[in-house]
């Protein structure tokens, strides 16, 4: 249930992100490729965040948590990276 919590955060954080790049395209060319960009970074982030957690609060290790993490910043990335090849 956690893990799919996290993905749906993930997506709507893309959808701001597209949302906001949008927004400022008009005014600057390249804001969907910077707005894409700065979400992959700060989900990047809040994965390895995540990962951390796991591993040092919940007792996991590092093997258990890494292709959850994997999993969590997969999706995303992958729809940020199709989003800004095919409709952008």
């Amino acid at each position: 249930m956690r893990t799919a919590m996290i993905l749906t955060v993930g997506i709507l954080l893309l959808a701001a992100a597209v949302i906001f790049g949008r927004l400022f395209v008009q005014y600057y060319s390249n804001a969907m490729t910077w707005a894409i960009g700065v979400f992959l970074t700060l989900w990047l982030l809040a994965t390895g965040f995540n990962l951390w957690v796991g591993v040092n609060k919940a007792g996991y290790s590092v093997g258990e948590e890494l292709p959850i993490m994997l999993l969590l910043y997969l999706v995303p990335a992958v729809l940020a990276v199709l989003i800004r090849w095919k409709f952008v």
